[in-house]
């Protein structure tokens, strides 16, 4: 039997069963934290339970689809449990939605309850009041909300992990129509095990969990890898840097992040003075966007620590590959694919290109979903008959790492082709990023006549006079001339959602009324 066969067959079927493990066997230990109060993984399965029970008196029952609207806090990881020893499905959304995109979720998965986490996300409690929700009481320990019970047909229940859902996550990707992916118990504890395990995660650690659980990055990587460890896990409703320096000097062991956040720390010590390193953190890691090397770079020298990068999409659970703790990178590469991942880099017509050539990424694995909710067609389009994940992003493989680490190169509908040439617009964002007085870039192509200009939109440093003419010739001097902006915009901040995902879309709209001062 396999190294990874007998990893899958040790996972627990539920999400939940970790957290009643450690219950079992180290009850005092501390499992969650906020800034008001803990709790142990006794308190913790105490509370599952009350939750189940009240979430069961109130009709939701194996199948259903229960949303969770809010934000980080008890509440969201107490009723994620509850729902998955339901056999229902938790339908997790960000409190910061509007109404209309609440709506939207709520007409295509039809859910049997609305639950609002109104003790973490005062929209969340906007929401509630506006649905005439009714309060419930998790027992002492957390507050929520309830909207009625509405008609809701339960989906099939199965006994085995693989096959039962756990939690449907809505995402855009590039398509601008949000599409519910099925994520199932097994995809998600696999990201649990395999990526905490490379992170080293243990009982002794206090993560920081800033990362929104209603994303699957927080949900798998942060919060599930946390309590697969039997660490503690400190969740944090927003990111604030000021907040993420008090839990440094506090001793938190690990922080996971994506890189605007760092970015924005970054400004905040520099302006501040606060000092990032000295402290109990031993991990540094970014995700959920291109990393680019000069940030890194920063990052590193202000921590005192390697920062590891990684990559992932929401339909891969979300994790592919991540650079590993013992062999630490000083370029931009995601690391190699996790244990037990099978991947290829094909072109066009679906042919596995040379090692070292630019093609799309396929993933095959026990982290690819069961597929999107009530999306036949899409489903279809996105894994091959044969289970092979199309991911839409460009990737290239190290041609001398014997491990085959990845490069990201851009999502493939992002390509610019200016004069007859393929820009990536990662590899100028990263030499943008290189320049010392740049903190963010993100680079969008814009139609003209016949042709694709390149634009770029930089975040600088406070106070910073850097002009366009200088971060042009600065590009000139590390690119091909046809990859160089035609406009290098400055922008106080990039627009970004609340995953810290830089929006291109709005970006590709500015450019819209923008002409290129120069075409190379």
């Amino acid at each position: 039997m396999s190294v990874i066969a007998h990893d899958l067959a040790a996972l627990p079927k539920r999400i939940a069963h970790p957290a009643l493990h450690w219950a079992d066997t180290t009850p005092d230990a501390p499992a969650l934290a906020t800034a008001e109060r803990g709790l142990t993984y006794r308190e913790l399965r105490s509370a599952i339970g009350e939750a189940r029970r009240l979430l069961g008196e109130m009709g939701v029952r194996s199948g259903d689809r229960v949303m969770i609207v809010g934000e980080n806090g008890i509440a969201m990881v107490v009723l994620i449990f509850a729902i998955s020893e339901l056999d229902a499905w938790s339908v997790i959304v960000n409190g910061r939605l509007s109404g209309r995109e609440l709506a939207a979720i709520e007409t295509h998965c039809r859910p049997r309850r609305i639950l609002y986490t109104v003790d973490d996300s005062a929209d969340a409690e906007t929401h509630a009041a506006q649905s005439g929700a009714r309060p419930l009481r998790i027992g002492a320990v957390a507050s929520a909300a309830a909207g009625a019970l509405a008609p809701c047909d339960a989906e099939p229940t199965h006994a085995g992990g693989e096959r039962q859902v756990a939690a449907l996550i809505y995402t855009s990707g590039t398509t601008g129509d949000p599409r519910g992916v099925m994520l199932t118990h097994r995809n998600l504890l696999y990201i649990a095990s395999v990526s905490g395990k490379q992170r080293g995660l243990c009982a002794g650690d206090r993560v920081y969990g800033v990362l929104p659980i209603a994303h699957v990055f927080g949900l798998a990587s942060t919060f599930l890898g946390t309590i697969y460890a039997g660490g503690c896990l400190e969740t944090v409703p927003r990111f604030d840097p000021a907040l993420v320096v008090a839990a440094l000097q506090r001793g938190i062991t690990v922080l996971q992040g994506v890189p605007v956040m760092y970015a924005r720390l970054l400004e905040y010590a520099e302006i501040h003075g606060a000092r990032l390193a000295g402290t109990r953190l031993r991990y540094l890691s970014a995700g959920g966007a291109p990393l680019d090397l000069g940030l890194k770079q920063r990052v590193e020298r202000a921590f005192g620590l390697p920062l590891n990068n990684g990559y992932g999409l929401t339909e891969c659970s979300p994790t592919v590959a991540q650079t590993r703790m013992d062999a630490p990178r000083d370029d931009e590469s995601v690391g190699p694919p996790l244990p037990g991942l099978e991947t290829r880099i094909v072109d066009e017509d679906g042919r596995d290109v040379e090692t070292g050539a630019v093609g799309e990424l396929w993933v095959r694995g026990p982290n690819v979903m069961a597929g999107y909710y009530r999306d036949a067609d899409a489903t279809a389009a996105a894994i091959t008959a044969d289970g092979w994940l199309r991911s839409g992003d460009l990737a290239r493989r190290d041609p001398v790492d014997p491990d085959g680490s990845l490069f990201i190169v851009g999502r493939r509908k992002e390509l610019i082709v200016h004069s007859g040439f393929n820009v990536y617009p990662a590899e100028v964002e990263g030499v943008l990023s290189l320049h010392p007085e740049v903190t963010v870039a993100a680079v969008v192509g814009k139609s003209a006549a016949s042709n694709e200009d390149v634009f770029a939109f930089v975040q600088v440093v406070p106070g910073s006079a850097v002009s366009e003419a200088d971060l042009k010739q600065f590009a000139a001097k590390r690119l091909a001339p046809y990859k160089v902006p035609g406009r290098i915009v400055r922008l106080e901040s990039l627009p970004a959602s609340s995953t810290g995902k830089i929006l291109k879309k709005e970006l590709v709209k500015q450019a819209r009324g923008m002409e290129p001062e120069s075409i190379p």
